[in-house]
């Protein structure tokens, strides 16, 4: 039996007497097989038509990168959330008193429930900002810094969800 064949059997071997399914950082007990997730509604008092699609939309892909499979309900994972902030506001003031630069923050809160592991369900809000330059029109950078922002959001609810076990 060669090297590469012994490496690949203590591999194999690893995998199957590991307590957890582990992919990208993420340790997944093997009782847990399904996740869902239910749609962000938007509550901001600032609204982006798009942002609750994206959140949610994000969410799915981000767990759809584990072994775990998509149900509409009641997953052994189950997420559901709602956007609570989308704000721009001015964080860099010049001499002048106009803003160099403004931030955008996005706010959401998120309920995840593991009904096989209750110690690890999380009721929490979460909340990312992207800064750019006050005198770039905001509309034209908005999508980016969504995507940016989300991004960020989307990974950290992954983190407390899937990678504290």
């Amino acid at each position: 039996m060669g090297v590469k064949q012994i490496f690949i059997r203590v591999l194999v071997m690893s995998f199957l007497f590991s307590g957890c399914y582990s992919f990208q950082g993420a340790s997944i007990p093997p009782d847990v097989s399904t996740f869902s997730v239910g749609f962000f509604e938007n509550k901001a008092a600032t609204i982006n038509p798009k942002l609750s699609q994206i959140v949610t939309e994000k969410l799915k892909d981000k767990m759809n990168n584990t072994r775990l499979d998509f149900t509409r309900q009641n997953g052994d994972f189950a997420f559901e959330g709602i956007i609570n902030t989308y704000t721009v506001a001015p964080i860099a003031v010049q001499g002048d008193a106009n803003a160099s630069k403004n931030r955008l923050t996005i706010g959401i809160h998120v309920k995840f429930v593991c009904v096989k592991h209750p110690d690890k369900n999380f009721d929490s809000d979460f909340s990312s900002f992207s800064d750019f330059d006050a005198t770039k029109n905001f509309s034209g950078l908005e999508s980016t810094l969504v995507q940016e922002i989300t991004d960020q959001l989307i990974q950290e609810v992954f983190n407390k969800a899937a990678v504290n076990w």
